[in-house]
């Protein structure tokens, strides 16, 4: 077991977003959390990496307690999140933004060899490398964000709505991506709201609704489940 999250609650002020949330992911598999806008998908992400923190339950990563550690020392630990948004540096070039990925890092010729390895991964970026990434297009933008996001060499990639605001072309990509990461042997657990997309790629996933887990199970299980249809998967 990779992550363990146990019974953490989570609150913004006094509203309670994460209502005791218990979840498990093992190494090297694709797991998805699926919900409405609202349901507390995003502050979860948010409390693996650091960003907030649990008022009660703990996390731990390959058996380690992470949950009162601040956000960068997460991401030293190969915890790294693709934002939603994308959130590229816009008046940095791609080449730019991808060895700011690889900040922690010391070895030039190791970054040398990982910005090498994108552009192999990512040929546009490759393209586009002495280009400000605040022009990309979007699609172009995720793929800048994947790849800085992979430049730290992670053990789990936390992924916050990887294909909003793309074009149904470019979310195939983006899927097809995430798909080929996790092949290399990095974990993933990935925040969606595109529920059938998801389903399709993950190994299990969790409903999340208003805070709380309503469902879990294998995603193929799921795909066919009449109220994960109805709710989630239009039909």
């Amino acid at each position: 077991m990779l992550l363990e999250i146990d019974n953490i609650q989570v609150f913004y002020g006094q509203i309670a977003a994460l209502k005791g949330i218990s979840l498990y992911l093992d190494k090297g598999e694709i797991l998805a959390i699926i919900g409405a806008n609202g349901a507390g998908k995003t502050t979860l992400i948010n409390t693996i990496s650091g960003v907030l923190h649990p008022r009660e339950g703990q996390i731990r990563f390959a058996g380690e307690r992470i949950d009162k550690l601040p956000a960068w020392k997460i991401a030293r630990k190969k915890i790294l999140q693709i934002p939603e948004g994308r959130k590229v540096f816009a008046k940095q070039s791609v080449l730019e933004n991808l060895e700011l990925g690889a900040y922690a890092e010391s070895d030039n010729n190791l970054i040398k060899d990982r910005v090498a390895e994108m552009y192999r991964l990512f040929p546009i970026l490759g393209e586009r490398r002495t280009q400000l990434a605040g022009t990309l297009s979007g699609g172009e933008q995720q793929m800048l964000a994947i790849a800085r996001g992979l430049m730290a060499g992670p053990e789990l990639l936390l992924f916050d709505e990887p294909s909003m605001g793309l074009a149904p072309v470019v979310v195939e990509k983006v899927f097809q991506t995430i798909t080929e990461i996790n092949r290399r042997g990095i974990t993933v657990l990935l925040v969606e709201q595109n529920a059938r997309k998801s389903l399709q790629i993950a190994k299990r996933a969790y409903v999340l609704e208003t805070g709380k887990i309503v469902m879990s199970d294998t995603a193929a299980s799921l795909l066919e489940n009449e109220q994960v249809k109805r709710a989630y998967l239009g039909g």
